[in-house]
């Protein structure tokens, strides 16, 4: 459906559907400006062209009109799904985004005869069990360490579990029971996941009973060491049970979502109850929510986060949400009946008083930082004399090479823009055909490659290039940048100063200028060592994976009659080349798919 500028509403109204489905607003120049769900597409689209407009911001939209594209659906679910994958996948500027890409990690208890507890990060399947999701790494460590303490199971990998021939630290202090070499027979063994289980799904009160039985009638017996094990691990449970604002008799999942305004900011904090264990907060930070209320950013976020992540039983809010089917919507796209609600028990009152407050802090530091980076980056551009349009962000790009002795060679690329690091505009460059050691040679390849793209107008052009080296990788990139046509593109080189003590930075300039070293304490040179410290973090973590992965493989390559397959089968064995290196030929002989004759060809190739 195709609409001029200046449009007559009742006709494009004449041609919509009362059926549920998606609409997307569409300007001149064929931008997504908006995309919205509705339970009726004539009359959620008909609102837009009142005379009046919510907001300042719905106004501006719909003066930039030109084209409204719908698309009906099944049902409502159905709406609402394709609703948020167009808005990731699109992100219109008129949409409230919430940015939250990372995958939530989980606890994975394996299924292996000595079950591994271990962290994961991914897609689940049916080889595991999986607890969680959880808030945030910490709280997935915290929560490893104290079934570690509790109930002692072992969280190596096979590659290393298999190959123990005596115990680790870990059994020295404690935290597990080495079945590696023996140390504890399958059936406890057995029990202990099965408690660590129990726990995990919030029955501490059936842990608590089963530790009990076990203490009396270790008690009985006269094995006192065995009861005062028992006794420990009551008194950890009871522990963790007083920390939490929780009644674990009624514990399960629940998930307390708490939409606050303040200071100018909107902050949508998710609060997660796992099990009946609170474990922790992950407050976020909407964008394009200009002249939005709190509960439209609650809404969408709602709308967005359960469409990516589990949904819960029950969803705790702190006020009504602007959309009052987004229940129904969310029952439907899981399957069961969701609760999403504002509290009524006094705990629950709690645990949404206890996000409302962490939201607030969230929005001091947040408001703290972003005036520190205004000031960083304002700082930098009077000091280089950046010219930053009015209407938009401060882009800086910085590079920097990883290798060792020219082996392996990395180059990074990372972003500052706006009030920090944009992870997600991040590239990494393998470097190829040059000669090893050659780092002028590496940045020329890598600021080659990397904009090459602005020709075509397919990437955003950069306020400031930062370049980390002295003039001979400054001159490398302004060679990239030349023949490209782009030298018009500020660059500063960051040369380390003496024994690369930090504050003693020269920035080198391409366009002539005399080197400058800026006082320790300047606020433009702790944003370019921010800049170029992060660069320099993912530039050497790429190169050690790229490293590892060749040491790994290379000298099996080498061995004729190792593929991928069996390569693969020897590493998920041994844990790595010194495990195979280390394994005897009748070790060898184990895995599957190598025979005598090859094991014995892999045991004199590596030794």
């Amino acid at each position: 459906m195709l609409m001029e500028q200046s449009f007559d509403a009742k006709s494009l109204l004449a041609t919509l559907t009362e059926l549920p489905g998606v609409y997307r607003m569409i300007d001149s120049a064929d931008t997504v400006l908006y995309v919205g769900k509705a339970k009726n597409l004539k009359k959620r689209v008909a609102s837009y062209f009142r005379d009046r407009h919510p907001s300042p911001r719905i106004a501006l939209m719909v003066a930039q009109i030109a084209r409204v594209d719908t698309t009906v659906t099944r049902s409502e679910a159905e709406a609402l799904l394709l609703e948020n994958n167009l808005i990731k996948s699109l992100s219109p500027r008129y949409n409230i985004l919430f940015r939250d890409d990372k995958s939530y990690p989980y606890i994975v208890l394996t299924h292996d005869r000595y079950p591994r507890l271990g962290f994961f990060r991914g897609t689940t399947d049916r080889r595991a069990d999986y607890f969680g999701p959880f808030p945030s790494v910490l709280a997935v460590r915290e929560s490893i360490h104290l079934l570690q303490k509790m109930f002692r199971l072992r969280t190596c990998e096979n590659g290393v579990f298999n190959n123990r021939s005596r115990p680790c630290l870990l059994y020295q202090i404690k935290r597990c029971s080495a079945p590696c070499v023996g140390l504890v027979e399958a059936e406890p063994y057995a029990a202990d996941v099965d408690m660590a289980s129990l726990f995990l799904q919030g029955r501490q009160q059936d842990v608590i009973g089963r530790l009990s039985t076990a203490m009396d009638q270790a008690a009985e017996r006269l094995a006192f060491e065995e009861a005062a094990l028992c006794r420990d691990q009551i008194q950890s449970l009871r522990q963790v049970q007083d920390r939490q604002y929780v009644d674990s008799d009624k514990g399960g999942d629940v998930d307390i979502v708490a939409a606050v305004e303040e200071q100018g900011l909107l902050c949508v904090n998710l609060a997660m109850v796992r099990g009946g264990r609170h474990l922790g907060d992950r407050p976020q930070f909407p964008v394009n929510a200009a002249d939005c209320s709190a509960s439209e950013a609650l809404s969408a976020f709602l709308a967005q986060h359960y469409l990516a992540h589990p949904i819960p039983l029950q969803i705790l809010v702190n006020r009504p949400s602007a959309d009052g089917e987004l229940a129904d919507w969310l029952s439907e796209a899981a399957g069961r009946p969701v609760k999403v609600a504002e509290p009524r028990l006094t705990m629950h009152r709690v645990w949404v008083e206890m996000a409302e407050q962490n939201a607030r802090l969230a929005i001091t530091a947040r408001r703290s930082m972003l005036s520190r980076q205004g000031l960083r980056l304002e700082a930098l551009c009077q000091t280089l004399a950046l010219e930053v349009d009015d209407d938009k962000e401060a882009r800086i790009e910085c590079f920097d090479i990883s290798h060792t002795q020219g082996d392996a060679t990395v180059a990074a690329c990372v972003v500052f823009q706006g009030s920090g690091m944009r992870k997600s505009d991040y590239r990494r460059f393998n470097i190829r055909d040059i000669q090893p050691g050659d780092d002028y040679a590496a940045i020329r390849q890598a600021v080659m490659r990397r904009y090459d793209k602005l020709l075509t107008g397919a990437a955003p052009v950069p306020t400031l290039i930062l370049i980390d080296g002295g003039s001979g990788q400054v001159s490398a990139a302004l060679s990239a940048l030349a023949e490209l046509g782009l030298a018009q593109l500020p660059i500063v080189g960051v040369a380390k100063g003496e024994a690369r003590k930090p504050g003693l930075e020269t920035l080198i300039f391409a366009d002539g200028r005399d080197p400058l070293q800026l006082p320790p304490e300047h606020p433009a040179l702790h944003l370019i060592q921010e800049v170029r410290d992060e660069a320099h973090r993912f530039a050497v973590s790429g190169h050690r994976a790229r490293r590892g992965k060749a040491v790994r493989t290379s000298r099996l390559e080498e061995i004729a009659g190792i593929g991928p397959k069996r390569r693969k089968a020897l590493i998920s064995r041994f844990g790595g080349l010194q495990g195979i290196s280390d394994a005897g030929i009748d070790q060898l002989t184990a895995v599957p798919g190598i025979s005598r004759e090859l094991a014995e060809k892999i045991y004199a190739a590596l030794h």
